[in-house]
């Protein structure tokens, strides 16, 4: 198998030679030609019947309409991805391959992302993401600075969170979405591009699943939503409990009251 990790170049048994072609036994111009949407559906479809004939249960990631994310999560983990010199020639292959629906399985859990990406060839490629979690220190950072900006699980779901807290999670030196060098990746596909087009599908798939689980998001980063839950509801609560010796202009005193209700 194919490894690539970040922004570095593959292991590659063979070089690519000055007409950009893989110096690679076997090596022939079909071969590596580009396949249109239309046969790539095609394929991925035939990929999806076998699985089911086998009882293999698939998660495929479904683009509808022209964007591959709609909801404030899954864009701005797309537009993160384009953000970065280091993807930026290379991301956009995986535009064409996620919209033809090749991304045939996807499956998320902390720190990992294992998908199936059809592609040339009958098979599907099996691509390995994988992402490091944040550290601890971070971890507290952010949570500290969440403080009483997260009202429950329902806004933090939704995204109706102010834009500072955007803001948070979107900066590229302290924020929660990962920088290149905390990306790492492997392919079983032929192509020793650094990032090969399956490859960047996956990273594009990822944006499109967080529109229909954004918690994906946090258990992806090894961050547990309900430490952000509880540390702002223990901050509201500490706040209460300050104040709940302030005499406010709201508060009615006893004579007040007494002529209010005709008590003499």
């Amino acid at each position: 198998m194919a490894r690539r990790y970040g922004s570095g170049y593959g292991s590659g048994r063979g070089r690519r030679t000055s007409a950009g072609r893989p110096d690679v036994p076997g090596y022939s111009p079909e071969y590596y030609s580009q396949p249109s949407a239309a046969e790539l559906k095609a394929k991925a479809a035939k990929s999806a019947q076998r699985a089911a004939d086998n009882r293999e249960a698939l998660d495929p990631v479904i683009v509808q309409g022209r964007k591959i994310a709609v909801t404030w999560w899954g864009a701005a983990w797309c537009r993160n991805l384009e953000s970065y010199a280091d993807y930026d020639n290379r991301i956009g292959r995986g535009r064409s391959y996620v919209r033809a629906g090749s991304v045939i399985d996807l499956s998320i859990e902390r720190g990992r992302i294992v998908a199936q990406v059809q592609g040339t060839r009958v098979r599907p490629y099996y691509v390995v993401v994988t992402i490091d979690v944040v550290s601890e220190g971070r971890y507290r950072s952010i949570l500290e600075q969440c403080g009483r900006r997260i009202e429950n699980l329902e806004a933090l779901v939704n995204g109706d969170f102010p834009q500072e807290m955007g803001e948070l999670f979107a900066n590229q030196e302290t924020g929660l979405f990962p920088c290149p060098s905390e990306i790492h990746f492997d392919c079983s596909c032929p192509d020793w591009a650094s990032m090969c087009k399956h490859v960047a599908a996956v990273l594009y798939a990822i944006g499109n699943r967080l529109d229909r689980e954004p918690l994906l998001f946090f258990e992806l980063r090894g961050i547990d939503t309900g430490d952000l839950i509880q540390k702002s509801v223990d901050e509201k609560l500490d706040g209460m409990l300050d104040n709940a010796s302030v005499r406010t202009a709201r508060v009615i005193d006893e004579a007040s009251i007494d002529e209010l209700f005709g008590v003499l």
